[in-house]
C-alpha cells in the first residue's frame, strides 16, 4: 500500500512540475537576457488558462468534442493569449524603462500584474468568481502495475516535454537561439555583430509567455476551475523553481520546477497547508544555502 501511495505521490509531483516548469522557464528566459523578475509572468499563465476556455467554446460546433483537433487549436489559442500579452507588456511597459534602474522595471512588472488581474476581474464577460473549466479532452484512467493514474497526467506531461525539448533545440541549434545567448552575455558586443536586440527581446518575451499560457491550459485541465487570481500563486511558485535551479539557467529551471512539485506534493500529502507553504521554505533555505541556485553560476549583479 505504501508503495503504491509513493508512486502516486510521485506521478503527482512530475505532474504539477510539468506545470511549474513551464511558467518558470519564463522567468528564467526574461531574467537570462534583461536581468528582468517579470511578476506578472504568472498572469500569462491566467490569460492563457481564460484564452483555451474561449476557444474551447468558440471551436466546439466545428470539432467534436474530445477530438485531438480541438485540442490543439486550444492549446494554440492559450500559447498565443500568453505570448501575445507577454508581447505587448514589454513592448509597452519594460522597453520604455529597458536602461532605467532596475527597480523601475520590477515595479512595473509588479503594475502590470495587479493591472492584469484587476482589469479581468472587472469585465462583465469574465468577472471574478471561479468559472468551471471544460472538459477538453474525456478523462480516463490508465493502470500501471498496481496503481493507476490519468490520462490528463500523460498530457501534462507530454506536452511540457515536447515544449522544452522544443525550446532547448531553439536555443542550441538555431540562429535565434544563437542571438539570444549573445546577447544574454553582453548586449553591446551583440549590437556590434549586427544583433537586433530589441526583436531577440521581444521573441524571448513571446516564448516565455506562450508556454506560461500553456501551463495555464494545462492546469485548467487538471484542476478544473479559473479565475482571474489564479496565477499569483502558480507565479510565485514557478519563480522560486527558478531561483531554485539557478535563475537564468534553463535546466536549472526545469529541475527546480520538478524539485518543486514532488516536494509540495509530498508536503501535502501530511498536511496540504504544508504543501502550501513548503516552496516558501525551500526558497529561505535556498537563498541562505545556496543562494545562486543549484546550477546558477555566481555572477555579480547590480540592482
Amino acid at each position: 500500500m505504501g508503495s503504491i501511495v509513493n508512486t502516486q505521490q510521485i506521478i503527482n509531483g512530475l505532474q504539477v512540475g510539468s506545470i511549474y516548469a513551464l511558467i518558470a522557464l519564463g522567468y528564467t528566459m526574461v531574467y537570462g537576457i534583461v536581468r528582468l523578475i517579470n511578476f506578472a509572468h504568472g498572469d500569462f499563465f491566467m490569460l492563457g488558462a481564460y484564452a483555451a476556455y474561449a476557444a474551447f467554446y468558440l471551436f466546439n460546433t466545428w470539432f467534436a468534442k474530445g477530438s485531438g483537433i480541438l485540442a490543439f487549436i486550444v492549446l494554440l489559442a492559450s500559447m498565443a493569449a500568453g505570448g501575445g500579452v507577454a508581447l505587448l507588456s514589454n513592448r509597452f511597459a519594460y522597453k520604455p524603462l529597458r536602461y532605467k534602474p532596475k527597480l523601475s522595471s520590477l515595479i512595473t512588472a509588479i503594475g502590470v500584474s495587479m493591472f492584469l488581474e484587476y482589469f479581468f476581474s472587472a469585465l462583465p464577460a469574465i468577472g471574478p468568481s471561479f468559472r468551471a473549466f471544460p472538459t477538453v479532452l474525456p478523462k480516463r484512467q490508465i493502470p500501471i502495475g498496481q496503481a493507476t493514474i490519468s490520462n490528463y497526467v500523460v498530457i501534462d506531461l507530454a506536452v511540457a516535454a515536447i515544449l522544452m525539448i522544443g525550446l532547448t533545440l531553439l536555443v542550441k541549434k538555431s540562429s535565434l537561439g544563437k542571438a539570444m545567448r549573445a546577447v544574454s552575455q553582453d548586449k553591446d558586443a551583440a549590437r556590434l555583430m549586427g544583433i537586433d536586440v530589441e526583436k531577440v527581446i521581444g521573441w524571448t518575451f513571446l516564448i516565455g509567455g506562450a508556454f506560461a499560457g500553456a501551463a495555464g491550459l494545462l492546469s485548467g485541465m487538471t484542476y478544473p476551475r479559473i479565475f482571474p487570481y489564479m496565477g499569483i500563486q502558480p507565479g510565485l511558485k514557478a519563480f522560486i523553481a527558478a531561483v531554485l535551479g539557478g535563475i537564468g539557467n534553463i535546466p536549472g529551471a526545469v529541475l527546480g520546477a520538478y524539485i518543486m512539485g514532488l516536494a509540495e506534493t509530498f508536503a501535502s500529502a501530511y498536511n496540504s497547508l504544508l504543501g502550501e507553504g513548503i516552496a516558501f521554505a525551500i526558497l529561505i533555505v535556498v537563498l541562505l544555502v545556496r543562494p545562486r541556485g543549484i546550477l546558477g553560476e555566481k555572477i555579480a549583479d547590480k540592482i
